[in-house]
């Protein structure tokens, strides 16, 4: 038995795909599947977003998109992140379009200038004078999931500056843009945390008619009482004040079950339990009603546990929930399903 499996539903990532082209209109959809498609599996993503008329792939690295090359030798594949060394001519070579937020254009690759808005991160401060290989422009939005009023100030200032230049393809929205500033959809929109079924705004995904794409269950390896005073992992964080049975789950941090997770719940036989105790790194501990078997499932995540609430007890993002489940064999069972 594997220590935990993670399910990868291909078919809710189908109908979240369906869902925002949906709502973006005319726009095109641009799928962003860096980071491995938020620990889902980019290659899997990839294949079924594009299938569903996705127009780009959007990665972080060119590394990122020559592993989707590989694999999608016609797709259009936007890198966000700065080249460096030697990106620029493999870029090129691969037929991959490149963002620049600072310095020269490069010459003989497709490129999409990126201006900084109000973001103050990666982005040109003004537009420099557009060459033939530029054929995108964009910025990116800092708070279209929690300051509207901010997100349509840097859409003021983005068209503005790009007036001149409607010719060419203009892109701002994320996700949360995407899904509650229609001003923001423009020619196309980047969208990531949504097509994986998971809020931006740290709610219920189905407020937004998203499904989560990613389920993961383990089991309980051993289960024991614990006697008044006895207590469960390190620092002695939880400590029994009457007969307690606690069950052991072989998941810990190193596989992405987070440390500052103690205190969030999950299910075991249709019931949710709390995690007590310290999460080590292979192992949590989870208070029981009574005995149960080894062996019983435990739903880490699905069965109606969101990685939002888990990112609202660890004081985080669902996006850093997700990205961070180690799907390596030798740590977890991954299964692809497209229902």
């Amino acid at each position: 038995m594997h220590r935990s499996e993670i399910t990868i539903d291909l078919g809710a990532l189908r109908r979240n795909t369906r869902r925002l082209r949906q709502v973006l209109g005319e726009a095109e959809l641009w799928a962003v599947v860096k980071a491995d498609g938020y620990g889902h599996g980019a290659i899997d993503v990839a294949r079924a977003v594009l299938d569903e008329g996705a127009g780009a792939l959007c990665v972080a690295t060119v590394a990122e998109a020559l592993e989707l090359r590989e694999e999608f030798p016609e797709a259009r594949i936007l890198v966000m992140g700065p080249p460096a060394g030697r990106d620029v001519a493999l870029a090129r070579e691969a037929r991959i379009e490149l963002t620049v937020s600072d310095g020269e254009v490069p010459d003989d690759v497709p490129v999409h200038l990126k201006l900084d808005t109000g973001m103050g991160r990666w982005g040109l401060r003004e537009l420099p004078e557009v060459s033939g290989q530029v054929i995108g422009l964009m910025t990116h939005l800092a708070t279209a999931d929690s300051d509207p009023d901010f997100a349509r100030e840097q859409l003021r200032r983005f068209e503005q500056a790009t007036r001149p230049h409607a010719q060419l393809t203009r892109h701002a929205a994320n996700s949360a843009a995407a899904l509650r500033l229609p001003e923001s959809r423009l020619d196309a929109a980047r969208c990531g945390i949504a097509l994986y079924g998971l809020s931006p705004f740290g709610g219920n995904p189905a407020e937004d008619g998203l499904e989560p794409v990613l389920r993961w269950k383990s089991h309980l390896a051993q289960v024991k009482q614990l006697g008044p005073g006895e207590s469960t992992g390190y620092g002695r964080r939880f400590t029994a004040r009457e007969p307690t049975f606690i069950g052991i789950v072989p998941v810990g941090y190193a596989d992405g079950f987070r440390r500052d997770m103690t205190g969030t719940e999950v299910v075991l036989d249709g019931e949710r339990r709390l995690v007590v105790g310290t999460v080590s790194m292979d192992a949590l501990a989870v208070e029981l009603p009574e005995r149960l078997p080894v062996g019983t499932l435990v739903t880490l995540i699905g069965d109606g546990v969101l990685a939002e609430e888990h990112a609202a007890v660890a004081d985080t993002i669902n996006y850093e929930i997700v990205s961070q489940i180690d799907s390596r064999p030798c740590r977890a069972q991954r299964t692809v399903v497209d229902a």
